[in-house]
């Protein structure tokens, strides 16, 4: 499902115009972001949580040329699936 997909499926569902629907969309979006972005963690009950990790510095090698590589330390959002929606997927 593409991001246009989900707008108009929210539409179709809750029947709002696409506008509309694309607005709460990228709300909800962007909430999602700008939180991660500070640290703090989302956790959506059923759903699941977003949260941020650390990865340290670590040496790694290039693949062309076998030489090595300073990867530098950095942040990754990551997500992890809550109950409700594991069992969503497994029915």
């Amino acid at each position: 499902m593409t991001k246009n997909e989900l707008i108009a499926t929210v539409a179709d569902k809750t029947q709002m115009t696409k506008t509309a629907a694309a607005s709460v969309v990228e709300a909800t979006f962007d909430t999602i972001t700008s939180t991660l972005k500070q640290g703090d963690e989302v956790k959506i009950m059923g759903f699941g949580n977003f949260r941020v990790v650390r990865r340290a510095a670590r040496d790694g090698r290039d693949p062309r040329t076998g030489a090595p590589v300073k990867i530098k330390a950095s942040r990754r959002p990551r997500f992890a699936a809550g109950k409700g929606l594991k069992e969503a997927v497994n029915d």
